[in-house]
């Protein structure tokens, strides 16, 4: 509750600021905070779902998933970012960072380097290239976040350079990075890690993506290297329907000598009956039967299908009220002795 209150006063604080500074150029301020219960009916005795969920974490419990306060700078030629942020969201994706650096959620400075090009060169600490999901759950068409993302980086730190077309409707990325969801590097890798993104939107209704990663997770002395692969379509061919199909696939060493390969496709259908109600449906299946990111200790690792759906209403235009009820099936039994996990999530979420 304690860290509830800090919260609210964080997030207060930040609007104060905004309506301080609205009226200054070229700087702009934002504001998030999100607020939810989690039923999950296997009870966990210690009130944390399973380790491959990292967001909206926590059972039987209100708590905070993410707050945070953004201040932005974008003139001429320079543009910077910095947030900070607290929450479960933080509390557990960062938990292995240095602590000064869990409560950091964007900072990073850019240059336009070319005159008659949209040519940007960043660097400092960014929302990753990855994904269609990010941390800022009233962002998504779901409630909680996929397998899919909850094992993908949130976040990343280095150096991209990126070009934008005069049509904006290209977009490529070239980043060099300190790992695999890192802030600090750490310090058994010396290795640096590659990015490259490629975002196509050929009309207003559709856009195309692909990224990928080429780097490594484990010390240098074991010799491995991450190829990392992650695609997906937004299609909304009306302002009431929506659909999603993403699909991630990776290789990487699961022991001292042999490589192995994870894979994992989501789909997602939204509809909106009406303007301040919506519907989103999630199939997804994640295998990582040689436990490379997700450890199980079973016989066929992490194979896993989920099924959720949730109901939005947008009770004013900064206000979001949503409900998802969620299905986990494994081939092992993972979920306390069970193969299956159900939960019923609620959230309420503010954007400033």
């Amino acid at each position: 509750m304690k860290q509830i209150i800090t919260a609210i006063l964080f997030i207060a604080t930040s609007i104060s600021v905004l309506a301080q500074n609205d009226t200054i150029k070229p700087f702009t301020f934002q504001g998030y905070g999100e607020l939810y219960y989690s039923y999950d009916f296997l009870n966990p005795q210690n009130h944390e779902k399973p380790n491959f969920i990292y967001s909206h974490k926590r059972h039987n419990e209100i708590n905070l998933n993410l707050a945070l306060a953004k201040a932005s700078y974008n003139k001429n030629n320079v543009r910077a970012n910095v947030a900070l942020m607290l929450g479960n969201y933080a509390q557990y994706n960062l938990s292995a960072e240095p602590t000064w650096a869990q409560f950091i959620y964007e900072a990073n400075v850019g240059f336009k380097i070319s005159q008659k090009h949209n040519i940007w060169l960043d660097a400092g600490i960014m929302p990753s290239h990855i994904g269609f999901e990010s941390a800022i759950s009233a962002d998504c068409w779901t409630l909680t976040r996929s397998i899919l993302a909850e094992n993908s980086p949130y976040y990343e730190t280095g150096v991209k350079l990126s070009y934008t077309n005069k049509s904006e409707k290209f977009n490529a990325s070239f980043l060099v990075l300190n790992g695999w969801q890192k802030i600090k590097k750490p310090d058994y890798i010396q290795n640096p890690s590659f990015g490259v993104q490629l975002n196509y939107k050929p009309t207003s209704k559709l856009i195309l993506n692909y990224s990928n990663f080429i780097g490594t997770d484990k010390p240098d002395s074991i010799h491995s290297w991450r190829l990392f692969h992650n695609l997906y379509a937004i299609y909304e061919p009306s302002k009431k329907f929506g659909i999603i199909a993403g699909f991630d696939i990776g290789t990487d060493k699961y022991n001292a000598t042999d490589y192995d390969v994870w894979y994992s496709p989501v789909c997602i259908f939204k509809y909106k009956p009406k303007e301040k109600c919506s519907i989103a449906v999630r199939g997804e299946y994640y295998n990582d039967k040689r436990q490379i990111l997700i450890a199980t200790s079973t016989p066929n690792g992490f194979q896993t299908w989920g099924l959720s759906s949730n109901f939005d209403i947008q009770i004013k235009d900064n206000v979001l009220w949503r409900i998802e009820a969620k299905d986990y099936f494994s081939r092992d039994a993972l979920f306390n002795t069970s193969k299956n996990n159900f939960a019923i999530t609620t959230s309420l979420a503010l954007k400033f």
